[in-house]
């Protein structure tokens, strides 16, 4: 197998199960505690997890951790981190104003969307195989997004649809963002990017928070354990996409496979919340297995 695809793969299977284990965790904080307490607390305990990678890097290891020396380029981590927040924001704002049966499908294009952009806005080598094989990735993710029981509801109205604007947004933001971290982070020290990124993002939602006037108590002892365990989850997921951003210029490839974060959320929630899998989510599921299948060949 090509390395870069290896690279690829892990990155991107390292983003999804990230990703996908902080979704998991997140149901049992959010609608308990609030979504801006939960992003504030699960991202500080993700930036203390990357500062202990950091000086384990340093201290055990004897690797140094590249500082920025350059203005502009601590401009852009502080950009790429207030971008990120912003989309964390919007999402979970548009998701407390509507029906996530509608929402979710379109916040899962944004991998989509990024890859399209890798490979049209910057000329991504992909052969029509590889193509393919992401197009099943795609079609899956939003097959697994879909809630057909909630969109057959008569509550569902397509006419006005209560944080649309919002989720839009992030989903435009989040595939930008995407796309532009991927070929900023290329060949550069990986941890020392995603490490600067992450704080500047976890002091945004601080300051956000603060701004609001929102209470950062947390009033139950038990939400505390899942705070910790998003906190390390969204660390690996970073970690993981910077990694393959910086030794693979294979974006699109990476991009959908963490996008496919839904993936193991809704098979966590299965085995261990007894949530009902859908048909057409079983099939989105498999449809993802198929195109990741597909990849290598």
């Amino acid at each position: 197998m090509d390395q870069d695809v290896l690279i690829a793969l892990a990155a991107g299977f390292g983003g999804m199960l990230g990703w996908g284990l902080a979704d998991f965790f997140a149901k049992k904080t959010i609608d308990a505690i609030g979504d801006v307490v939960s992003l504030v607390w699960a991202h500080v305990f993700g930036t203390m997890a990357f500062v202990a990678i950091a000086l384990y890097q340093l201290a055990v290891r004897r690797q140094e951790i590249g500082i920025p020396h350059d203005l502009e380029t601590w401009a852009l981590l502080a950009l790429f981190g207030v971008l990120q927040a912003a989309v964390y924001l919007f999402v979970y704002r548009g998701f407390g104003k509507g029906q996530l049966a509608l929402l979710n499908p379109m916040f899962a294009c944004f991998s989509g969307l990024t890859a399209v952009i890798s490979i049209v806005g910057f000329g991504e080598t992909a052969s029509a195989p590889r193509v393919v094989a992401l197009g099943f990735v795609f079609i899956g993710i939003l097959l697994i997004s879909l809630d057909v029981q909630a969109l057959r509801s008569r509550r569902i109205s397509f006419s006005h649809i209560p944080g649309l604007k919002e989720v839009a947004l992030a989903t435009v933001l989040a595939a930008f963002w995407t796309a532009f971290w991927g070929k900023f982070v290329g060949g550069q020290d990986w941890l020392s990017y995603a490490l600067f990124m992450y704080t500047f993002m976890t002091l945004t939602l601080l300051v956000v928070s603060k701004v609001q006037r929102v209470s950062l108590a947390v009033g139950k002892r038990d939400a505390w354990k899942f705070l910790v365990l998003i906190g390390l989850c969204e660390t690996v997921a970073y970690l993981a996409i910077s990694i393959g951003y910086s030794e693979t210029s294979l974006i699109s490839v990476v991009a959908l496979l963490s996008g496919a974060f839904s993936l193991p959320t809704i098979v966590l929630a299965r085995a261990f919340l007894k949530e009902r899998t859908t048909l057409i989510q079983a099939v989105g599921s498999v449809t993802v297995v198929l195109g990741i299948v597909l990849l290598p060949l």
